[in-house]
């Protein structure tokens, strides 16, 4: 599986080059950025590609100094689940 960022997303593409998965994201001001979809194709489901599309939009916002608000139903469940996803979590 290759991870690739795209514009205000990083995606998933599989072995045959196949976009598979998506983590979307909405810059809000200079600082933060909204989480508003997380999705991965039914057939790819399972292998934790929707995990790690989260983790790599928590490492964007380390990189970058953002903070992140996690709207979408399953990176807010992941950042519930993963304390070390807090330092980076606008506050509520």
């Amino acid at each position: 599986m290759e991870y690739k960022n795209g514009e205000n997303r990083i995606y998933a593409v599989n072995e045959e080059g196949v976009e598979v998965g998506e983590v979307t994201f909405v810059p809000t001001g200079e600082d933060m950025f909204i989480i508003d979809h997380t999705g991965v194709d039914d057939a790819a489901r399972g292998q934790g590609i929707a995990q790690e599309l989260v983790k790599r939009a928590v490492e964007k916002a380390k990189t970058e100094g953002k903070k992140i608000i996690p709207l979408c139903p399953f990176a807010k469940a992941e950042f519930s689940k993963k304390p070390e996803y807090q330092e980076v979590q606008a506050d509520k």
